[in-house]
């Protein structure tokens, strides 16, 4: 399965979304504990309350447990440059994360809906529409809505006379006019055909609308 998705791969990021994903999804069948972006998350809350002179034990004990794998030690006169430098690298590794898995998603979506548009394009159609919302409430009254359009349009407004268009339409006075561009079925048909090989779609296949 993922020597499938690895030949579909057409870019070093998709390749890396790919290899992300298959990492993950062997983590998750192991059982393995991965550093999740919440606990990350939590670790910086803790990390600022610390900075701002929270010294409560349970606080002290998560940032020394933070700087354990590091020659910094809390006793050290630029502590609190090293917690906003500890800071800062955990949340560009919750940006790195969240970007990471974006590009698996949006990578796994675009594949899943390019194998189904080749097996029931049908199928991929309708999951693509949209659910219709309508509204149901007390018909306006007729009267009331004639009346409103009437008021509407009658009303007197006070238009800006400025001199702005005048200075626009001088400014483009001197704007060479562009030539006409004459678009014919053959270039239609070419833009379709190189958005269908952009898409990963087989020319042998239509699109029906």
């Amino acid at each position: 399965m993922l020597v499938t998705y690895l030949k579909a791969s057409r870019e070093l990021c998709e390749t890396d979304s790919i290899l992300f994903g298959a990492a993950l999804a062997v983590w998750r069948i192991i059982g393995a504990k991965l550093s999740t972006a919440g606990r990350t998350t939590a670790l910086i809350g803790r990390l600022i309350c610390f900075r701002s002179s929270n010294t409560r034990p349970r606080i002290v004990r998560t940032v020394s447990v933070a700087f354990a794998e590091t020659n910094v030690f809390l006793s050290q006169p630029d502590i609190m440059q090293k917690l906003t430098e500890r800071i800062d690298d955990l949340k560009q590794r919750i940006a790195a994360w969240e970007k990471r898995i974006r590009r698996y998603t949006e990578r796994s979506t675009r594949f899943n809906q390019n194998r189904l548009f080749q097996s029931d394009y049908k199928r991929l159609y309708k999951s693509l529409e949209r659910p219709m919302v309508s509204e149901t409430g007390p018909v306006p009254n007729q009267a009331d809505t004639v009346a409103f359009w009437r008021s509407l349009w009658s009303e007197p407004v006070n238009h800006n006379e400025g001199p702005w268009p005048e200075v626009v339409a001088s400014q483009c006075a001197g704007i060479t006019r562009m030539d006409p561009v004459n678009i014919t079925p053959d270039d239609v048909a070419e833009a379709v055909r190189r958005k269908i090989i952009s898409a990963g779609i087989p020319p042998h296949m239509s699109v029906t609308s």
